[in-house]
């Protein structure tokens, strides 16, 4: 008689499992601890944005003692209600780190859900540690096996499966019960990719959070004893046949015993823009050092497809108007930086996006695919900007790897640093260098409120 094979969902389940802080290398330890600083540097430097007060607002509803730790603050609500609100922080700036594969990806995306549950199921930091690089894994491995920006859905998608693993290996949940929470973090939680399309709204900073929001509440729905349905992947109606259609994914060659884990392959950013677009914004400013804005006749881009799909396709990208579409506006990218030699949180204020003269520069752009660059793509992420003076001089910049890329690496200072710019005098610098210090020393934090509670504004 034959086995009936595995189902997609208990193989994940069972790798979440038997995950093990042992199985980590001491490489991707520090790099949990370097994802973590830069996502509470990000968080920082967004926390006076609106849509991260409307959710402080809403998680300030709901009081509870023993719960989770609303960032800048000393309240404590429901761990997806601070998983949601503080995951707005993480990502509202869009300068939190990035996997391109078939499917984009902000794996940090999933901290906020991680430091949310640890705080209110008192785990210690090697338990985070672990939870933190097995979102990584899930989230990664499913970008690399199938698009979901390609048949309509939102690659936050994604991040409802990852959290509510995550989310299940810090309660300690059995593996049946784990199933569960992938079932229900699945079933009512695919996200329209409607997100990112057009001009872009605030939902495009907070949807992910919202998917970390939903892992959280599947696996403590599951903890309960609520099951999903089942053959959530496979099923008549499931993941596979309605939202991605058929992948193979080899759970046994996912990351364990100190190998192969997909957070090094992830990428930290060193401007707060699309990934896509940090190449352009690198090479732009190569440039800048070399022609004066005033010389400028015309400017022509070539790069890959997903970068012209996804931040020069559509006609808002090339007269953007809130900050959500001029971070993802290619054009708008290279012309600010070659406007003010930076590309920092203010070239993406409402005054600079809408000034006239370089919303008028904007027609000097031209964007084209290169056949080339599409097939080095995601292995590299090339950009060649060619700039015509009105002298009719040509000047050229190609860059492959962009700074924060794995193959040309932030340093540990120039996290610290991101940090610290972020920060802006938020957390005081006595608590910032307890900050550092406790994160760095994160396999050894017992209390994760001793953690939470120095991000405080």
């Amino acid at each position: 008689m034959n086995k009936k094979p595995k189902s997609l969902s208990r193989k994940l389940a069972e790798y979440a499992s038997f995950l093990q802080y042992k199985d980590l290398s001491r490489e991707v330890i520090h790099e949990v601890k370097r994802r973590l600083i830069d996502s509470f540097g990000c968080a920082l430097g967004a926390f006076e944005s609106q849509p991260a007060k409307v959710a402080r607002e809403i998680g300030q509803k709901s009081q509870i003692s023993q719960g989770a730790t609303l960032f800048g603050t000393s309240f404590q609500t429901t761990p997806d209600l601070a998983a949601f609100a503080n995951g707005i922080l993480v990502r509202y700036l869009d300068f939190n780190d990035t996997y391109l594969s078939k499917e984009p990806a902000h794996p940090s995306d999933n901290i906020s859900a991680a430091l949310a549950v640890a705080e209110a199921e008192k785990a210690d930091g090697k338990a985070l540690i672990t939870s933190i690089a097995l979102a990584y894994e899930i989230q990664c491995r499913l970008c690399d096996a199938a698009s979901l920006r390609a048949r309509g859905w939102d690659h936050v998608s994604y991040v409802s499966i990852a959290s509510a693993l995550l989310a299940s290996k810090l309660m300690n949940l059995d593996q049946d019960r784990i199933e569960n929470a992938l079932a229900l973090s699945i079933t009512p939680n695919t996200t329209l990719r409607q997100t990112r399309v057009g001009e872009l709204s605030m939902w495009k900073g907070c949807a992910a959070a919202n998917a970390a929001r939903n892992g959280v509440f599947a696996a403590y729905l599951a903890k309960e004893g609520m099951t999903g349905p089942s053959e959530i992947f496979e099923g008549e109606k499931g993941f596979f046949n309605q939202v991605t259609g058929p992948f193979d994914l080899e759970v046994d060659a996912f990351g364990k015993s100190c190998k192969n884990f997909k957070i090094l392959d992830t990428y930290i950013k060193y401007y707060p823009s699309e990934y896509h677009s940090q190449a352009g914004v690198e090479a732009a400013l190569k440039l800048r050092d070399r022609i004066k804005v005033d010389n400028i006749e015309k400017v022509n881009i070539e790069t890959y497809d997903a970068c012209v799909d996804i931040i020069a396709g559509e006609k808002e990208k090339w007269s953007p108007q809130t900050r959500e579409t001029a971070d993802h506006s290619l054009p708008y990218c290279v012309a600010v930086a070659l406007f003010d030699g930076k590309v920092g949180l203010e070239q993406f204020l409402e005054q600079r996006i809408q000034d006239t003269e370089l919303q008028k520069f904007l027609s000097k752009i031209k964007v084209k695919r290169n056949e080339e660059h599409s097939k080095q793509y995601p292995q590299s992420f090339p950009c060649f900007i060619e700039i015509k003076s009105n002298a009719g001089d040509i000047f050229s910049e190609t860059v492959d790897y962009p700074k924060g890329h794995p193959d040309n690496p932030l340093s540990d200072r120039e996290v610290e640093d991101k940090f610290k710019d972020l920060n802006n005098d938020c957390i005081k610098s006595e608590k910032v260098k307890d900050l550092m210090k406790r994160s760095w020393d994160l396999e050894n934090l017992k209390n994760m409120k001793d953690l939470i509670t120095l991000i405080k504004c």
